[in-house]
């Protein structure tokens, strides 16, 4: 028997670890993932990379890690099947991960009726350029937040009155899907944080579309944005705590009545915050 065979043979004979028999195939035998959360669209998963990893990329995007190894990653609302994830070892080995992301099945309303083209005057589109490069702005913003580590709460008990991803079809045209989740409420109920972060945007003044807007970072490239408001009790830079009360229900901006709309992005994914927090609790 020659040497390569018999080690060959020695390996095959060695237990496999639970985490590399769920796995899909890696590039190098050994070191692996350890995954937390649904690979679905609209989702989120936390994970634990392998030890030694230098350099982590979901797709072509660097993803930060943590000393302990921890990291978050999401999904898009559209995103597709094929997804991966690839861990450069100090070692230079690689360790790859197959994702395939479940799609969902979004609540669509069909209507007969042509989606009419949305006509901009050159004194909204003067008044939205300004407030989108703010929005853009404090999304590139970086803190120390950690609260995506955290189970996140409901910032608000209350009625599901819009879910995210719902979207209108005019006569086989989809219009703009839903960013968010819509809890149905009174002016001047509180709102509080749904995990612990750092406001990167207080707007000032209501926004056209948003109206009084508020964002949070989460940490990790996971933001999540409060609109509507009828007050907002915090400045950038706060550092706020789950649970904290950050502002109040309102009907500012483009809103026909007084409800929290609560959007979250991963860097460039918008995600169901249903999907963080869980289902609705009943109100007390």
């Amino acid at each position: 028997m020659t040497r390569r065979l018999a080690a060959l043979l020695a390996l095959t004979a060695l237990p496999l670890a639970p985490a590399m028999l769920r796995a899909a195939p890696t590039s190098v035998a050994g070191p692996d993932f350890i995954l937390s959360g649904p690979a679905i669209q609209g989702g989120t998963l936390l994970g634990t990379a392998p030890a030694g990893t230098v350099a982590l990329h979901f797709g072509d995007q660097l993803v930060p890690v943590d000393a302990d190894g921890r990291f978050l990653i999401a999904f898009d609302r559209d995103a597709p099947p094929p997804a991966k994830l690839s861990a450069r070892l100090s070692d230079g080995r690689v360790v790859d991960r197959a994702l395939t992301v479940a799609p969902r099945e979004w609540r669509l309303e069909r209507i007969n009726a042509p989606l009419r083209p949305t006509k901009s005057s050159e004194a909204f589109l003067a008044l939205r350029k300004p407030e989108l490069e703010q929005i853009a702005a404090a999304r590139n913003k970086v803190t120390d937040a950690q609260g995506w580590r955290q189970t996140f709460i409901w910032p608000r008990l209350g009625r599901i009155s819009g879910l995210f991803g719902s979207q209108r079809i005019y006569q086989g045209q989809p219009g703009a899907y839903h960013g968010g989740v819509d809890v149905a409420g009174a002016t001047g109920e509180p709102v509080v944080a749904p995990a612990d972060g750092v406001v990167i945007l207080a707007a000032d003044h209501a926004f056209t579309l948003e109206g009084n807007l508020l964002m949070i970072d989460h940490g990790h490239g996971l933001n999540s944005a409060f609109l509507h408001l009828s007050r907002i009790d915090v400045k950038p830079g706060d550092h706020v705590a789950q649970g904290q009360r950050i502002g109040a229900i309102g009907a500012t901006g483009r809103a026909t009545g007084p409800h929290l709309h609560w959007g979250m992005k991963w860097n460039d994914a918008r995600i169901d915050p249903l999907l963080l927090a869980g289902p609705m609790p009943q109100a007390r």
